[in-house]
């Protein structure tokens, strides 16, 4: 059965990096993959939203309904995206289907992730470049009950990996 691993973390916490390498992962195991990465559905699907509460919704919601299809075309989807609210990652679930849908929160804290910074954006939102920035001036809710949850500033890629290896084996 071709499943959804729904990384959730603020920016800079590893998602995309995680994602790219649990897809790699999973590739060379013969199972079909993609990766959905936030940025990249803000540059196409998604260039049309802001960063609004109405437009991160619709943003999740977006990247729900690809990954269900997706799922159901027996495609195994590694969706990487910050995922800031608690109602839109319950949503997400309830379109991808509870038996598909596991979610994993990278819990690396908001100082490790500024300092990661690879995009310039905790600069940006600190001096009032970015309104609405989840961490900074938005709020970020971790998942109450992840399947999985670690710090990636404390975790290397591989160590990430081997935790998550029953996900691996699905």
């Amino acid at each position: 059965m071709a499943i959804t691993i729904w990384l959730t973390g603020l920016s800079g916490s590893g998602k995309s990096t995680l994602a790219n390498a649990l897809s790699e992962r999973l590739k060379s195991r013969g199972v079909l993959c993609c990766v959905i990465d936030g940025d990249e559905l803000r540059r196409g699907l998604c260039a049309d939203l802001s960063y609004s509460r109405e437009d991160r919704q619709e943003d999740i919601r977006r990247a729900a309904n690809v990954s269900q299809l997706l799922n159901a075309a027996g495609v195994t989807v590694v969706a990487a995206l910050i995922s800031p609210y608690r109602d839109d990652c319950a949503m997400a679930r309830a379109i991808i289907g509870s038996a598909a849908f596991f979610d994993v929160y990278l819990e690396t804290s908001l100082q490790v992730c500024e300092q990661r910074n690879p995009k310039g954006l905790y600069r940006q939102a600190r001096s009032g470049l970015i309104p609405k920035f989840t961490g900074i001036s938005d709020h970020y809710e971790p998942p109450p009950h992840p399947y999985l949850q670690f710090d990636t500033h404390s975790r290397s890629v591989a160590e990430c990996l081997t935790l998550m290896q029953d996900l691996l084996t699905q």
